[in-house]
């Protein structure tokens, strides 16, 4: 996972990661947001899901202390990150920022 992790991020389209949990209910309520965004998008950006209890890992290089966490990558950096529930205007806001 790490490394092609590590490529999808280093694009120049932004990529919008959730690290999330299955049971974590915050994070349920983000999946339909995330939907709604990625729709409005059409393709301008990525929005991918990293499961923090299969990839640990992944989750312990960005400090990720608390779930859901949103991280914005462009180019391998980090552009915008938030923990918690983030409504879907503030996201696209945030994508549209970078794109």
């Amino acid at each position: 996972m790490k490394n092609n992790f590590n490529e999808i991020i280093n694009s120049e389209t932004p990529v919008l990661v959730d690290f999330y949990a299955d049971w974590c209910g915050p994070c349920q309520i983000m999946g339909p947001i995330l939907e709604e965004v990625a729709a409005d998008l059409n393709g301008s950006a990525k929005i991918i899901k990293v499961d923090v209890d299969k990839n640990p890992a992944v989750a312990q290089s960005f400090q990720v202390m608390g779930i859901p966490t949103l991280i914005l990558f462009k180019g391998g950096e980090i552009k915008w990150r938030q923990s918690g529930v983030v409504g879907a205007d503030q996201l696209k806001q945030v994508i549209r920022q970078h794109a």
